[in-house]
């Protein structure tokens, strides 16, 4: 195991220099470089530790996070820029820009394209070296890699004391927050997430979803009812039946992959086993070999839910997500099985209120509503002068209480009337906040499933027929939405009302 030595008595790899770049692609090969010779170093550490070899000494072993870092001198920009509409890619203005970064092999197409564009808005030479931030020892471990299972209470007891562990000051989300300022002499953001972040999440993809972080597309479906993914699964077992589909691969929870008809397995495949039981928030993945296709994530019920899985996708950077689901309509001239278009939202569900206050606006992106409101014509048949009689468009109230209308004083039924709402669920407002605070295009389809306002509750006869009629077409409505926002690329996605006036770079 090579190593090197510093000052604070760290073992650690040797040292390599800072240098410039460029070229963006060779600047992401030195992220890469530094990325991998960090995590081997480690796991070959955790190996010796684990097998009781104490080759360690007194010293901490350290390894950590490699940095892209961008000087500027100007507020102007370049005019080399393929598309001068995107609304990230450049800085602010002069001064020093600076992220850490992870897992370059899952991020690879992501990083070389905001390179490319840092340099093709500002010129000049992106600096690659490491940081001073340590990678977690959590954090270096494969996909598969579970030796620390091995070791006695005692033997993992004694890991704080050699390796690093996670640090949760270094997580925090000041960065998208827009809370946070930098200390004198310290550099601005280049991205919302540092790289601790990042790995933190990606960990947290995993519990949650029970399938690896890799299997995520660029667009997301959330939905609050099983019934939406049992349909989910059918869809993509048909699309792997089917030797013409674009999508590649269906993966379930346990990284359980069906390759489409006529493509062979790949390795790591096999290593996929359906779990006991299903994980908090089950993710399926339907892919394509541009990272385009669909995943879907059941989040149940609850706004906690929606927001832990999105504080956690977030770090993916997807194009855009989406919410389907159930809701209360709250109008006497609703009908079950009527979809209600979000273009507003009532945030009584408080999870989010110290992220994003409560007097920040969350507002409807143009692009998404186009594409929810063409794609329920589309698959509905009715012509776009009639979606009014199966389609309102309005405020959408969420709340963190399953139970508002049993309270005795009304008051929540009064502000949802004063609000103007139309529709009432428990997820929706969390989704579109953390899609706003987290700068990923969001939208809201839902489904009227009762109207307790007006005597009409779920009985088990009524929703087991709702739900057959309703929910394989609302589903392929969802589907029909991202296939029109894909037609029409990212970068008409990623709008400017999302992003502050002092933004980083990176998308």
């Amino acid at each position: 195991m090579q190593q090197g030595q510093n000052s604070a008595m760290h073992k650690t790899p040797h040292f390599t220099a800072p240098l410039f770049f460029s070229d963006p692609a060779a600047a992401l090969a030195q992220v890469q470089r530094i990325y991998h010779e960090g995590v081997d170093f480690l796991r070959t550490a955790m190996r010796e530790f684990v097998d009781g070899n104490d080759t360690t000494g007194q010293q901490r072993v350290r390894a950590c996070y490699p940095f892209v870092r961008l000087h500027t001198h100007s507020v102007m920009r370049q005019g080399t820029v393929p598309n001068s509409r995107l609304s990230y890619g450049f800085v602010a203005g002069p001064g020093r820009f600076e992220t850490t970064l992870t897992r370059p092999d899952l991020y690879a197409n992501y990083y070389l394209e905001q390179f490319e564009l840092l340099l093709a808005n500002h010129g000049g030479e992106l600096e690659v070296g490491t940081s001073a931030q340590p990678i977690p020892i959590h954090f270096s471990f494969a996909e598969h890699d579970h030796v620390e299972g091995t070791m006695s209470a005692a033997r993992r007891a004694l890991m704080r004391d050699v390796f690093d562990l996670p640090d949760l000051t270094a997580m925090d989300d000041g960065i998208a927050n827009g809370t946070h300022e930098p200390r004198p002499g310290e550099p601005h953001p280049l991205s919302l997430f540092t790289a601790p972040r990042v790995d933190y999440s990606l960990q947290r993809l995993r519990h949650y979803t029970g399938t690896a972080p890799e299997w995520f597309q660029n667009f997301v479906l959330f939905t609050n009812y099983q019934f939406y993914i049992d349909e989910f699964i059918k869809l993509g077992h048909a699309e792997m039946a089917d030797p013409q589909s674009d999508y590649i691969a269906f993966v379930e929870p346990g990284n359980v992959v069906t390759r489409r008809t006529g493509l062979p397995a790949e390795v790591g495949d096999e290593l996929g086993h359906a779990p006991p039981r299903l994980p908090q928030m089950p993710g399926y993945h339907l892919m394509r070999a541009d990272r385009t296709g669909i995943t879907m994530v059941n989040i149940g019920v609850g706004p906690a839910n929606a927001k832990t899985i999105t504080d956690h996708i977030a770090v993916l950077r997807p194009h855009a997500w989406l919410m389907l689901g159930h809701c209360a309509g709250l109008r006497n001239s609703q009908q079950l099985g009527d979809y209600v278009l979000a273009h507003a939202y009532v945030r009584e569900d408080h999870v989010l209120d110290e992220e994003l206050p409560l007097w920040v606006p969350i507002p409807a992106l143009a692009e998404i509503q186009l594409a929810l409101e063409a794609a329920v014509a589309d698959v509905t048949g009715v012509p776009a002068a009639e979606l009014k009689r199966i389609m309102r468009t309005g405020t959408v109230a969420s709340t963190d209480n399953r139970n508002w209308e049993l309270l005795p004083d009304n008051k929540p039924q009064l502000r949802f009337s004063q609000s103007r709402a139309v529709a009432l669920d428990m997820e929706s407002a969390t989704i579109a906040a953390n899609g706003f605070r987290f700068r990923v295009p969001y939208g809201t389809l839902l489904c009227v499933s009762d109207k307790p306002l007006h005597g009409e509750i779920k009985l088990p006869g009524m929703a087991n027929h709702f739900y057959r009629e309703r929910v394989d077409q609302h589903l392929r409505i969802g589907i029909r939405a991202v296939e029109r926002l894909r037609e029409g690329g990212p970068d008409q996605l990623h709008s400017r009302k999302l992003r502050s006036f002092a933004e980083v770079a990176f998308q």
